[in-house]
Formats: C-alpha cells, structure tokens, sequence
C-alpha cells in the first residue's frame, strides 16, 4: 500500500482483530465473575450468597462492557466501534476495571482449613474399655476347661466376667453391655433365649424398677421433700446426725420388712433422695459429692449390716436355716440369730458412717443454721395437698402389705403394684414418667441379665465344681478348724463377686461350705450363723450382689469404681468385726 494510505482490506482485518480481541476480554471477564460467584456461594448462606455473587458478576459485567459486547453480538456496528474506541483508547479505564476486580475478588472470603467439616467424631462405644471386656473374656475363653467342668459352663464363665469387665470399665451404659452379654451368651449357643431371659421373670428385678417409680411419686408430690425437712429440723445440724438417723431407721425396720430391696429401695431410697435434693445434693446438677454420695454409700452399707442381723431381715435367711438344719441338724431360732449377730452388728451400724466419714467425706459436714431453715421450708410448704395425701397412704398400704403381706398371700412384687396402681389412677404420677424413669429400666435390664448368667454358671455344674474343689484343697490341707474356719468363710465371701443374688449364693455353695467348717472341727451352730450372715454382709462388695445394691447405685451419686474401691475397703472391716469381736462375744453367750 502507499504510504499513509490503508487499504480496505487491511482495515478490514484490523477491525476484525480488534472485535475478536473484545470479544475475548467480555468473555475473560465473566468467566472471571462466574468464579468469584461460585467461590462466594461456597462459603456463604445460599441466599445471602447468591445475592452477593450476582453484584459482583454485575460489576465485573458492566465494567468491561460485557453488555454491550451482547449489543455487538445482535449487529449494534455503533456500539461496537464504541466498543473499540474504548479497548484502544483507555489502558487505564482497563486497568481500572483490572484493579476493580482484583478487589471484588479479594473481598470475597477465602476458605480456609479450618472452615473444612472435621472429621466425625466416634459416637459408638468407647473402645479402650470394651476392648479390655472383650480381652478378658477371650483370655478366659481360650483357657482349656479345668476336669470336671464342662466347655458349655466354662465358656459361659467367659462371658459372664467379659460381662462384668464392661459394667466395671464401662464402655456402655449398663443395661447395653449387660444385653450384649447376653447376645453373645446366644449367638455362641451356650444359652437359649428361654434361658437368657429366664430373670426377666424374676421378682427381685421388677422389685427394684417398682421402687423408682414408686420414689419418683414420693418425689414429686413434695411429700418426699416434707419428710425430709422434718428430719432435718432435728437432726440437720450436721451431714453426719442426718446419716445416723437413717441408719438407725432403717435397721429397726430390717426385721419388720423381710424384702431388703423393698426396704431399701421402696422406702430409704426416695427418703435418702429427697433428703439429698433438699440439701442441693443432686448428680444432674454437679453437686453429689457436697452430701449425697457419702449419705447414699453409708445407707447402703448398713443396710447389708441390718439385713444380715435378723432371720426376717432379708428373705433368704430363712433358706440359710433350713440348709444349716438339714446339714447339721440344729435349728436356729429368730433369736439365737438376732442374740449373735446384735453386738458385732451394732458395732458395724456405730462404726461404718464414721469409716466412710474419713474415707469418702462429704464436703458439707456442718450446717449450724439447716433446722431453722428446714422449719421455715416447712412453713412454706403449708398442709399437705392432695397428692401428699394420696402419696402416704399408697405408701402406708405398700408397707404394711410388705410387712403382713405373706400372712394373706401378698408378695413383695405385687405389694409395690398395688401402691404403684393407686398412684396412676389416682394420677399422681403418670405412664409417660414411668417411662421415662431410665434408671429404672437400665437396673432391671443388667441386674435381671446377671441374674440369669449366674444362675446357669450354677446350673452348669460351675458352682458345684468350684465348692467342691475348695472341699478338698481345706481338707487336704491339714489345718486346724480355726485357720480353716477363716480360709473357708473368706472363700465363701469373696466368691460372691460371681453371684448376683443372695438367695443363688446360699443356694449354691452354703452347704458345701458348712460340711466342710463342720469336718474340720469348727463348732457347728457358730459356722451356720457365720455363713449366714456374712451371706448378707458379703453384698457390700458389688453393684449387683445383694437387694439393696442396684437402686441406691442407680441414684447416680457414686461412681462405679468408687461403690467397687469402697465395697472391698468395707468387706475386710465386716469380715475383723464378725470374726474378731463376734468370735468373743459367741463364746460369752455360749455358742461354743
């Protein structure tokens, strides 16, 4: 071409270039826009998102012409040489809209590390502790079957410490490992599920769940709360008179109420809790260390202490005299039994809140100014409403059935049903809350679950192969009765970590361990009244061991380690009092 002069063609192709170089730019900016929008969204709400990503894409949009450029695209030839006017007259208004999309950029938040979900916590069982359950009865399991004990008994024991392990170490709530136990008891084929469940049926079980809802009623209504301030008002001046006074409450009705988990749970339970509440002693709120734990701990120890001074006591001490009878026979009467056991008894009942006032302390000891404000809480409270009312006679009724009731055919069970009864229709407490009383169903589940492994342990041939062996390693032995004697009871005690009712324990092995006291040269009548009684002191040991056991614990105040730590602690004191103090004063009152 000439100098200065452009051709038509060249024109051409530079318009081209410069349209195609627009066209680039307006699409370069919104796939840039579209990226700040969906970065935009990905960290915002979806609605306060999207609205901001459309503002951004709109400035992005406008600022590089990306609207017009679409007029270009419809053949707008004005706007388009507008269009490049612009992409070649104004670097600057482009680095700009570059500057002003650097910005909208920034502004949109970054997603950081931290932003990014964590990865979902485990929400099942806590592993460690099921770990050292499953250990524990894999060890047993893998042990060859000892002569004499069959692989169906030996594995079962497998399964019933695994079992124990769990409730110990608690990897789940009770009631889940306690039916897990008994799932692997099934599926392994050592028991079927009439057997598994067999406890269900048990009344001991069903006792206890009755005696929460009844303590939720007692609860509820205020009445709990009424007695308790009276208590208070006299005793209140210090956590351990209030300890004192249930204690002693409880032992002078131990020979009137024959059922230890009515006595205890039915009625001791719901007072003790009340007590507690009205003390501001309660686990929901963090504060059943200040005086529930040590109050609940101690009322449970004596309890077994109470149950096992007097045949009426407990419901299986009538079964520890016929076996003595039948074994030796002698026959106690109700008062060689309360003679025997009054001294070393009273001892423990002086002894054991005092104990466990150094060992397990609450932190309120001394409340100077407690009976002058349980008076005005009394005067708040004003007369009994009418589900008080309703409350106290449901549980004089229940009461006097469980004391009287076997005179008119009325068990323990169905005593706690019509006090329950009456409560419900009454409408003093309602099903909804019964079900909702989870203690009450965990404690039915794992104690009834125990129960029943156990009691085929005992079926199986385990029991009696276990008290035979411990026959013939004391008689094989040569020792005189008296070390003997104290070999063969702490046996008797101690095994009582594999039993969950008092009545299979005296069942199973008492008189296996008579015959042996009595071949050995011990007094015949001292060792029937020993194993009798230490069939109720033994309880202490455990959770589950003896009537009274599973609703106090179920209150929740004490830690399971510590009820265990506490339980053995208590075991050896009962275990020197009985056979220290109680040896002496059976040879005064002539027993030997």
């Amino acid at each position: 071409r000439r100098k200065g002069v452009a051709s038509p063609q060249i024109d051409s192709h530079r318009r081209g270039w410069r349209s195609f170089a627009i066209v680039m730019s307006a699409m370069t900016a919104s796939a840039a826009a579209t990226r700040v929008a969906v970065s935009t969204r990905t960290v915002n709400s979806a609605k306060g998102s999207s609205s901001r990503a459309r503002a951004v894409s709109t400035n992005a949009v406008k600022s590089n012409g990306i609207g017009q450029s679409a007029q270009f695209f419809q053949g707008d030839r004005a706007t388009a040489v507008e269009l490049r006017q612009r992409a070649v007259t104004s670097p600057v208004s482009r680095r700009a809209t570059a500057n002003r999309q650097v910005t909208a950029s920034a502004s949109v938040p970054v997603v950081q590390a931290a932003d990014v979900p964590a990865k979902a916590e485990w929400k099942g069982a806590k592993l460690k502790p099921l770990g050292y359950s499953v250990l524990a009865g894999l060890i047993i399991w893998c042990i060859p079957a000892p002569v004499g004990v069959t692989a169906q008994a030996w594995h079962l024991l497998a399964v019933f410490v695994g079992t124990i392990v769990g409730i110990i170490t608690n990897p789940l709530p009770l009631g889940a490992t306690a039916l897990i136990g008994l799932g692997v008891s099934m599926v392994t084929g050592l028991l079927p599920f009439s057997a598994a469940f067999s406890a269900f049926s048990s009344e001991i079980p069903w006792l206890i769940a009755l005696a929460f809802f009844l303590a939720r009623g007692f609860i509820k209504t205020g009445l709990g709360n009424r007695i308790a301030y009276m208590i208070v008002s006299i005793f209140g001046k210090s956590t351990l008179g209030l300890t004192y006074s249930l204690v002693f409450s409880e032992a002078l009705l131990a020979p009137a109420i024959p059922s230890l988990a009515a006595r205890a749970g039915g009625i001791f339970l719901p007072l003790t809790k009340a007590l507690c509440v009205a003390c501001g002693s309660e686990p929901d709120k963090g504060t059943e260390k200040k005086m529930g734990a040590y109050v609940m701990m101690t009322v449970f120890q004596t309890s077994t202490v109470s149950s096992g001074m007097f045949i009426t006591a407990m419901a299986a001490n009538p079964l520890s005299v016929n076996l003595a009878a039948a074994t030796i026979g002698q026959t106690i009467t109700w008062g060689q039994w309360a003679l025997a056991a009054s001294l070393p008894g009273l001892v423990c009942l002086i002894c054991v809140p005092l104990i466990l006032y150094v060992l397990y302390p609450p932190e309120v000891k001394d409340s100077p100014e407690a009976p002058k404000k349980a008076k005005e809480e009394l005067a708040k409270l004003g007369p009994m409403s009418g589900d008080e009312k309703v409350m106290a006679a449901a549980l004089v009724v229940t009461v006097g059935l469980w004391i009287f009731g076997s005179k008119i055919g009325v068990g323990s069970v169905a005593a706690a049903l019509v006090g329950l009864s009456t409560l419900l229709i009454a409408g003093v407490i309602t099903w909804k809350e019964c079900l909702a009383e989870g203690p009450a169903w965990d404690t039915l589940t794992w104690f009834a679950a125990l129960i029943a492994m156990a009691s085929y342990l005992n079926k199986y041939g385990l029991i009696p192969w276990f008290s035979a062996s411990v026959v013939k390693v004391v008689s094989a032995a040569g020792l005189a009765w008296q070390p003997a004697f104290l070999v063969v009871v702490c046996l008797y005690f101690y095994s009582h970590y594999m039993f969950a009712s008092g009545a299979a324990h005296i069942g199973a092995m008492y008189t296996a361990f008579l015959s042996v006291l009595v071949a050995c040269g011990a007094p015949p009548l001292v060792s029937a009244l020993t194993l009798g009684i230490f069939s109720n002191l033994m309880g202490c040991t455990t959770h589950y061991g003896i009537g009274s056991a599973p609703p106090f614990f179920g209150a929740g105040y004490v830690p399971l380690p510590t009820w265990w730590k506490i339980g053995f602690g208590m075991s050896i004191f009962y275990i020197v009092t009985f056979l220290g103090i109680g040896s002496v004063w059976w040879k005064v009152i002539g027993l030997y």
